[in-house]
């Protein structure tokens, strides 16, 4: 085992009994959600995770240590400290661990600690994914390239509405990632079911997507799987008004010079401004609709 990853008491009795273990990011806990919600949210994830028949393992960096499975105590501290840690992408791990420092995690890292620990199904909200006008900036998530390497099942609602879809489609499709489609033929936009691109292919229960990935490993095929499971309907947002946000929020990213790492924290504090919170309460749902998924597929891959 890396001598840098530390497991909590509850993942690591549960690796070594062979029972189910589901990743989560931090990133969403500091970066994706104001407090004290961001905590809440945190905690009430774990628990749906528990109560469908695995264990959580919130992923974070702390003092430089890469944690598979956070303490209620550090989810806390990584909830009231907020924007302040890290927002840890593969790049920034050997720094934070050299310098002793915290860092939250992206799907990115959460992938690659997850793998170290050998958790393979990790939940989510969405993926990052090509920006916008990548075609001038050359801005496209170091998610896309982790999922191309790492072996990991990500669940998430989609990549988020943010980004332009189809071209991140053609990036994972370059990359021989599989995109499904949970119980449907069209990838989910985040915070709304429907976003007029196809997936690869559709899988409509749990046993499936854990006979699939299972194949995968056994066949040594490198890389992740993506599994798109759509926001349930009636936390859906109306896909006009969310776009609406979403186009005033680029526009003022653009006029104040937002980017990098800082440009997906920045759009969706902002939308969740411009709808008077809903797409807050969408977020929060999604991740959790992802959480009860995930621990049900890691559990049929216990069978």
């Amino acid at each position: 085992m890396n001598r840098y990853l530390q497991l909590s008491s509850e993942v690591d009795k549960a690796l070594r009994e062979g029972r189910a273990v589901v990743a989560l990011e931090s990133t969403i806990i500091s970066h994706g959600m104001p407090y004290p919600q961001n905590v809440e949210t945190a905690l009430r994830v774990e628990q749906t995770i528990r109560d469908n028949g695995a264990v959580p393992a919130t992923v974070a960096v702390i003092g430089g240590r890469l944690k598979a499975g956070c303490t209620p105590e550090e989810i806390e501290y990584l909830g009231k400290k907020g924007q302040a840690v890290t927002k840890a992408s593969r790049r920034d791990l050997p720094v934070l661990i050299a310098r002793g420092e915290d860092g939250a995690t992206t799907v990115t890292t959460t992938m690659i600690i997850a793998a170290m620990a050998g958790i393979k199904v990790f939940a989510t909200g969405g993926i990052g994914g090509v920006h916008r006008g990548a075609q001038q900036t050359f801005d496209i998530s170091a998610d896309l390239e982790e999922l191309a390497s790492t072996p990991v099942m990500v669940i998430c609602a989609g990549a988020k509405s943010i980004l332009d879809l189809g071209l991140t489609l053609e990036y994972l499709e370059t990359k021989g990632v599989p995109v499904i489609g949970y119980g449907t033929d069209e990838l989910p936009a985040f915070y709304t079911r429907h976003s007029g691109f196809g997936v690869d292919y559709r899988i409509d229960t749990p046993e499936e997507l854990a006979a699939m990935f299972q194949a995968k490993l056994d066949c040594g095929l490198k890389g992740g799987v993506l599994v798109t499971n759509p926001i349930p309907e009636q936390f859906s947002m109306p896909k006009d008004v969310i776009d609406c946000a979403i186009e005033q929020a680029l526009h003022e990213a653009d006029e104040q010079g937002i980017h990098g790492k800082q440009t997906t924290p920045f759009l969706l504090a902002r939308i969740k401004d411009l709808t008077g919170g809903d797409s807050l309460a969408a977020n929060i749902q999604l991740v959790l609709n992802n959480a009860r998924l995930a621990a049900r597929t890691a559990v049929a891959m216990m069978l």
